[in-house]
């Protein structure tokens, strides 16, 4: 496979990847209705970081003893499932009804790039997939490390672009999304979705 034929191939099947709903398309849904387009950039940006990191692991080498080490994936999959476990509760459990009714303290204290990017970074299928996956499009003769970063940073554009488009036409519409009990509702489904993937996190096997 030459240099042009792995960019498209791979544009194609990371643009697929990219438009399936999953964990990161709620949390950017959920942020940009519910907290505004800052917030839910900066949950994009801690997303676009988490899988960054992910992608220099797999370049180093280091993603690749998930996939030998029961161990590590185990380790990395527990703490991953309860941290979504927690973020799921607290979203059940303290839902909000306004927006206006959370003090710019406790706004301050919600730092949704931390939980963009770990919700990346605690999910070990994201390492195992990127070492799976990344390979299969590599140019033939080419430098794995180098090539592993560019097919990473082409994934992480396709997820900006895609966020962005997400964020701006959600916070479009932001307004009737405002209702104490839309939000409500919106934080008791979100923490409902979190808690199912914690759960599919937690069975899961490489």
């Amino acid at each position: 496979m030459n240099i042009t034929e792995s960019i498209i191939s791979y544009t194609i099947a990371a643009t697929a990847l990219t438009l399936t709903p999953g964990l990161d398309t709620v949390l950017i849904l959920r942020t940009a209705s519910s907290e505004g387009k800052k917030q839910a950039f900066q949950s994009a940006i801690g997303i676009n970081t988490g899988c960054l990191v992910w992608g220099a692991a797999v370049a180093l080498g280091l993603a690749a003893l998930l996939a030998v080490s029961e161990v590590a994936y185990t380790s990395l999959k527990i703490v991953g499932a309860c941290y979504l476990a927690w973020l799921g509760i607290n979203f059940i459990l303290k839902p909000r009804t306004t927006i206006d009714s959370v003090s710019t303290q406790t706004r301050k204290k919600q730092n949704w790039f931390v939980k963009g990017m770990l919700g990346n970074i605690l999910n070990p299928k994201i390492g195992i997939f990127y070492v799976s996956f990344l390979p299969q499009f590599i140019p033939t003769g080419h430098n794995l490390a180098l090539w592993t970063m560019i097919l990473v940073m082409i994934h992480v554009l396709l997820l900006t672009i895609w966020s962005s488009v997400l964020i701006l036409t959600t916070t479009k519409i932001s307004g009737s999304l405002r209702k104490p009990n839309f939000i409500k509702w919106m934080d008791r489904c979100t923490g409902a979705i979190f808690i199912a993937f914690a759960t599919k996190l937690a069975f899961s096997s490489k």
